[in-house]
């Protein structure tokens, strides 16, 4: 199976509807230990995202990937503004002439990760959104190398998503200012893997119903 820009409306759209519906919820994490406006940051990348959408499917990968990320970085503020812009600017590098299958798909995101942690300066263990992305970029690598059948490999990106957001739940936080908060972090999930979790999580759902939907 390869991936298609055709199908971003969709995953703009189901993802947009996903975090509205957990908005309340993900603010509430954030209020405990952040400050309080990881999800209105992410709603207003969305929302400009979504008045994009048809344009960006009739792109290739690449420029798409570098239109979000270049929409996310000067729509969204703040530090996951940042990261998520630098997530996508270097996956549209990676992925320049590339058509998207599994193995593909799963160096350019890794790629983009990469970028992130250095952008960041942070890595896995540290209670942030790379506590969802770093476990589901490695499980892709892994599954590609592996041949594994996609179906098979889009439900173990959901329970890397799903298991590494929270493993942050007994983290203390040495990003943000949840970093301040020493123990007192502990026992909250954060926000940004959160988010991170149900985006990944939406996508796959997405491509697994296509998978399973008799034609």
């Amino acid at each position: 199976m390869s991936l298609h820009s055709t199908q971003l409306p969709v995953f703009i759209s189901t993802i947009m509807q996903t975090i509205n519906d957990n908005a309340d919820e993900v603010a509430e994490l954030d209020r405990a230990i952040g400050d309080g406006d990881h999800v209105i940051n992410l709603q207003r990348g969305l929302l400009a995202l979504e008045k994009i959408k048809d344009e960006l499917s009739s792109l290739e990968w690449s420029p798409a990937f570098m239109k979000i990320g270049m929409t996310l970085m000067s729509t969204m503020g703040g530090a996951s503004g940042s990261l998520f812009g630098t997530l996508f600017i270097s996956m549209a590098k990676a992925s320049n002439n590339k058509i998207l299958d599994l193995t593909v798909f799963a160096q350019v995101f890794n790629q983009g990760v990469e970028a992130v942690k250095q952008r960041g300066k942070a890595d896995l263990g540290e209670k942030t959104m790379l506590d969802t992305l770093i476990p589901v970029a490695s499980a892709l690598m892994t599954d590609a190398a592996d041949d594994v059948n996609i179906v098979v490999a889009l439900d173990n990106a959901k329970m890397a998503a799903l298991n590494g957001m929270q493993s942050t739940k007994q983290m203390i936080a040495t990003k943000g200012r949840a970093s301040f908060l020493g123990d007192r972090a502990i026992g909250h999930i954060d926000a940004g893997a959160r988010t991170s979790q149900l985006m990944i999580c939406v996508i796959a759902d997405v491509l697994l119903q296509e998978l399973t939907t008799p034609a």
